[in-house]
């Protein structure tokens, strides 16, 4: 598609007498759905969203107040509204699609006062962001972004675990890695907050979305109810002021903050407030507006990017057996490893947590146990290549010569954890993680940090972000814990944002009476195939194969199956969804197809349509949940089909189950 861009009519307010009256304006997105009203008032700036007639936001009030009392958004005086027309096509070098099509309308509002809004309307949602043309430095005290709600409706947060500081519990220290409630708002404890993204159920089964894109210096947000119940407010952390080192030196904890929440050197586009908007549950499964809003990288080759599979020794607790040596963190047993790479065709080995010296907080210190170099030079042989583990702090330390000293010796990228806040500071590390990454060629796995905004647009070497319940919470799982409806949910809500490293692929499978939380041997909740399907389900440029490579070869034909599966896309979409019970999704890499789907604690049968795959004769290899896979987790069958020629399948699915299958053509 040719890329177009098409400015429209540009108005000014020159006439005094008009210059300061309440204005309404309106935008719409190119399908004629979407109808955002703006209106500019002596007094603030209110939006409201509309989808089909139905109200999904009603009258919410924005604005920015600084440190000196300056505030974009009170008392605004509008001076010109600019209309403009996008219909372009982005190509992602790392991304669930070859290609998106970039259409949307935008109107950008220029006030007195050095400051403009700008809204953008979208098929699928709303997004809109502040931006600062003062020239000098300053402090923004607060932001008032509130998404009110026309009624009482219900809504899915997750509301973060807050560390104790002085005695009280503070909720911006967060891993990021909680379950969901799904309550109504009125009943949600105004107390609590919840971090991005927080889904809202709507009129006639839609839903929206609220999270945010470009967050490259500036804090998270959270939302809390709000006062009348029937929305949400805005929260945001304070900048660092006091700080307490932590975790033998690789964490922080804030002791306290400062009176404002970002330092600003002047002419700043801030993040967009993002409203993902669908009609039903499924459009949310493969949705691209936070990518598209993100900054773009600077034309250059990134074609050094690898994305693939890695195996990886944490979860599994380093637990090799069948072998003639000690297994841990050693030489031998990272060897043992790479072998098992080399033999799959898995593209990468991750040395986790204690390959450095364990509280020095220093990464150019390796244990004595490791010959790092050696370990490097036998990867190369095997046709695998390494990436190591690093705790945040000792990662801010160093940056720039840790990152340059490991890449001239061969080490492809960094998985960075323990970061567990996204105020400025923080939010500024990832970026400048991804920043100094991209200089030394180095892929950047953001651990231990929160949602995705965009940022892997802008640096494409940022592939990952955990800010999930992954599988590394059943280690330590509380009786309760439900990961199989999380499975079913958290793609609806998180995965909107962006990609995962949530770290699939166990080969110990328990149903839901049997599974009990093991730190050193873990398991899996839900069947074998529901581990497989979410290779597909999930995105991830960097797929971790969770389990012992010794469990592995024990179970070849699941391990070849997943090792197998891309995991960047030329197409994706969804086939079926609803929050909370089921998934079914299709993606497709150099003309082969794999279909996954997910279920809930209910087993469930499920027609899919393949009609995507046009005309033609199709094989498909298909793992599916055993007879018995309800009582056996692991239970499993695998058989090779012809696809019908109506292109209609009808699959079973256990209680937590999954199904999978991979489509070629043969004609």
């Amino acid at each position: 598609m040719r890329n177009k861009i098409i400015y429209l009519a540009i108005f000014l307010c020159i006439i005094p007498s008009l210059a300061y009256a309440d204005k309404t304006l309106t935008l719409t997105d190119t399908s004629g759905k979407i109808n955002l009203k703006v209106k500019v008032s002596k007094e603030d700036i209110c939006y409201s969203v509309f989808h089909g007639g139905d109200e999904m936001i009603s009258p919410s009030p924005i604005s920015m107040t600084l440190t000196d009392g300056t505030t974009f958004g009170k008392n605004p005086k509008l001076k010109k509204v600019t209309r403009t027309s996008v219909d372009n096509v982005i190509y992602p070098p790392i991304y669930k699609k070859k290609s998106i099509r970039d259409n949307y309308n935008e109107m950008k509002l220029d006030f007195r006062g050095g400051y403009s809004l700008v809204f953008r309307a979208y098929e699928d949602g709303v997004a809109y962001r502040f931006i600062s043309k003062q020239d000098a430095p300053f402090l923004v005290k607060e932001e008032q972004a509130t998404f009110n709600l026309p009624t009482d409706q219900k809504v899915f947060v997750a509301i973060p675990k807050g560390r104790e500081i002085n005695g009280r519990e503070d909720p911006f220290h967060s891993s990021f890695q909680n379950v969901y409630q799904h309550v109504n708002i009125s009943q949600w404890n105004k107390d609590e907050q919840a971090f991005l993204p927080v889904l809202v159920e709507g009129k006639h089964d839609k839903k929206i979305c609220i999270t945010e894109a470009d967050l490259l210096n500036y804090p998270g947000m959270f939302l809390q109810s709000s006062k009348t119940g029937n929305g949400f407010k805005g929260l945001f952390a304070a900048y660092p002021k006091e700080l307490k080192i932590t975790t033998r030196g690789l964490k922080e904890m804030v002791i306290s903050r400062e009176s404002y929440i970002a330092k600003v050197e002047g002419r700043t586009m801030f993040p967009w407030r993002v409203m993902v908007i669908s009609e039903n549950d499924a459009e949310l499964l493969c949705n691209d507006m936070v990518y598209k809003l993100a900054t773009p990288a600077p034309k250059a080759d990134y074609s050094w990017i690898k994305p693939g599979k890695v195996a990886w020794d944490w979860w599994n607790d380093w637990n090799l057996y069948n072998v003639d040596f000690k297994a841990g963190i050693n030489t031998e047993t990272y060897k043992y490893y790479i072998d098992f790479a080399s033999k799959y065709g898995i593209e990468y080995v991750i040395l986790d947590e204690g390959w450095s010296v364990p509280g020095a907080a220093d990464l150019m210190q390796v244990v004595p146990e490791i010959e790092l170099k050696e370990l490097i030079s036998y990867a190369r042989q095997k046709n695998v290549d390494l990436i190591l583990w690093a705790g945040f702090r000792a990662f801010d330390l160093d940056m720039e010569n840790v990152c340059k000293h490991y890449a001239a010796m061969g080490i492809k990228g960094f998985k960075i954890d323990f970061m567990d806040r996204d105020d400025q500071y923080m939010v500024d590390f990832n970026r400048r993680c991804a920043e100094v990454g991209l200089k030394y060629k180095l892929l950047i796995d953001l651990h231990g940090t929160y949602k995705p905004t965009g940022l892997q647009r802008t640096y494409p070497n940022a592939v990952n972000f955990e800010g999930v319940h992954g599988l590394e919470e059943m280690k330590w799982a509380k009786p309760g814990t439900d990961q199989v409806t999380y499975d079913v949910t958290m793609p609806f809500i998180r995965m909107v944002a962006g990609p995962l490293d949530y770290t699939q692929g166990a080969m110990g499978n328990a149903n839901k009476e049997n599974f009990k939380a093991v730190y050193s041997e873990p398991m899996s909740q839900g069947t074998r195939c529901r581990q497989l399907a979410e290779y597909v389900i999930f995105d991830s440029p960097i797929n971790m194969l969770c389990d012992s490579p010794s469990k592995y070869l024990e179970e070849e034909e699941c391990t070849k199956f997943i090792a197998g599966i891309p995991t960047v896309w030329d197409e994706s979409f969804s086939l079926k969804g609803e929050v909370g019970k089921y998934i079914a999704m299709a993606r497709q890499k150099d003309g082969v197809w794999y279909v996954g789907a997910l279920t809930d604690w209910d087993a469930r049968d499920m027609e899919l349509d393949l009609s995507f795959l046009g005309e033609g004769k199709y094989q498909a290899e298909v793992f599916e949940d055993g007879v018995n896979a309800e009582r056996v987790g692991k239970d499993y069958k695998r058989r090779t089909v012809s696809v019908p020629e109506n292109k209609k399948i009808t699959i079973h699915m256990a209680p937590g189950g999954g199904f999978i299958m991979k489509i070629s053509r043969i004609d």
